[in-house]
């Protein structure tokens, strides 16, 4: 291990794997929050691998649970990176890709095995792996996990598991979901707090622009992004695939292969592929969604842009986390409309603190064309299904339209107006012909 971290240059550790690494080789459960881009991988990362011990067996003994496939795969390089000169085992499974090639891997033997939740449960479901000696679990990006509706699977998953493990979690963000996993799950783990929830890094430099709509906010990003010397790597975050996709077609116009877009309703080789070549440089510009990009550690992230303003203030941390990682200078910005205002101020009060204020450069063009979600949306008045008031331009009914509701009588009459045909088979027109004859 030593002489891996000699190959990766690391001269010091980060506050959070300085503090946690006694901690976790301890074999005490764990809790660090910590701003996202302090090193939280390798803060647990080290410790485990540190205390695992040559084993032939083939049932995993530590399990890392991750929200996205994204996180899957950069999880297992940063092991491999720590690992280089050892024989631990490391597979990483996801959804979006082939079970029984999957199976296959986990029959062939493991230590460590790092998964999202849906498809970890559905291979312990096949009974092809056996959690039954996991020594090690560890829940990273927990707050995203049940951000996604994970909670149902990591209770399922939490039963399979044998009760007695080290309980390892990783956040950026405390919220009461993720203290009601802790208080139900966890046996008195020991809190590790860089930073308090919601405080951002200080070598983030933060700014925003009011800006009215989707198209100045278009505007505004063409005019910063053509300094391609300061903007040399910039992560767009927006709301919604749709909003990713829109964006990224305005974009390449501008920026002819410079950009790619990465979201849920893409393939798995199409995000991926997009992730290396941002991280490579191929493309400068990488518009995403927040669960997408969320944990992904990319180096040298020149500029961090929210297009929009999320919702929830936790995301907003995430997203400028993904610049200055690594105590690395950050820059991010911030673009609001007149809706999105309640938003900023949820975002300011969480880091208490309030983000300045720029001027739209005069150059950009302010305009006045609206997408779909920003027009007003033109409701119909209720129609009252019965006429209250009967004025002149009512009418009653004709008597052919009028309906008289028959009841029970109703087939009665119905079949006295159309008599069915007398034919030969008839039981009563027999009968009546024979009383004639008689």
């Amino acid at each position: 291990m030593q002489n891996a971290i000699a190959d990766l240059g690391f001269e010091r550790p980060t506050p959070i794997q300085e503090q946690s690494f006694n901690v976790i080789a301890a074999g005490k459960d764990v809790i660090g929050i910590a701003q996202t881009g302090t090193g939280k991988t390798f803060a647990y990362g080290l410790p485990i691998l540190k205390n695992l011990a040559y084993n032939t067996q083939d049932n995993p003994r530590v399990l890392v649970l991750v929200p996205t496939r994204e996180l899957v795969v950069q999880v297992v390089e940063e092991f491999e990176k720590i690992a280089k000169y050892s024989n631990v085992r490391i597979l990483g499974v996801y959804g979006g890709t082939n079970i029984n090639t999957q199976k296959q891997a986990i029959a062939d033997g493991l230590d460590i095995l790092i998964a999202t939740p849906g498809r970890l449960y559905d291979l312990a479901l096949t009974h092809v792996l056996q959690l039954k000696s996991i020594q090690k679990l560890v829940i990273d990006e927990v707050d995203v996990m049940l951000d996604l509706g994970f909670r149902h699977q990591l209770l399922n998953i939490f039963d399979l598991l044998p009760e007695r493990r080290q309980n390892i979690m990783f956040s950026a963000t405390m919220t009461k979901d993720v203290d009601d996993i802790i208080t139900e799950f966890f046996i008195k783990p020991e809190r590790i707090s860089i930073a308090v929830s919601g405080t951002p890094l200080e070598n983030i430099t933060q700014e925003r622009f009011d800006v009215p709509n989707f198209y100045t906010k278009v505007n505004l990003i063409n005019h910063l992004l053509r300094d391609k010397e300061t903007y040399n790597r910039v992560l767009v975050f927006v709301a919604y695939k749709r909003m990713a996709d829109r964006l990224f077609e305005q974009l390449e116009e501008f920026f002819h292969g410079e950009c790619c877009v990465i979201h849920s309703n893409k393939t798995q080789n199409y995000r991926l592929r997009s992730i290396e070549q941002f991280k490579q440089g191929e493309n400068r510009i990488l518009v995403a969604t927040d669960v997408m990009a969320r944990g992904l550690d990319i180096d040298n992230v020149s500029h961090v842009i929210n297009f929009d303003t999320p919702d929830y203030p936790e995301n907003y941390m995430h997203r400028i986390g993904r610049t200055g990682r690594a105590e690395r200078k950050g820059h991010a910005l911030l673009l609001s409309t007149e809706k999105e205002l309640d938003a900023l101020e949820n975002i300011e009060g969480l880091m208490q603190m309030e983000i300045p204020l720029l001027q739209i450069p005069e150059s950009v063009e302010i305009s006045t064309e609206r997408i779909e979600e920003e027009r007003p949306q033109l409701k119909e008045r209720h129609n009252p299904l019965k006429v209250k008031n009967k004025g002149d331009a009512y009418q009653e009914k004709s008597e052919k339209n009028s309906k008289e509701n028959l009841g029970g009588s109703y087939k009665f009459k119905i079949a006295k107006k159309y008599k069915k045909p007398k034919t030969k088979g008839d039981k009563n027109y027999n009968k009546r012909n024979k009383n004639k004859k008689r």
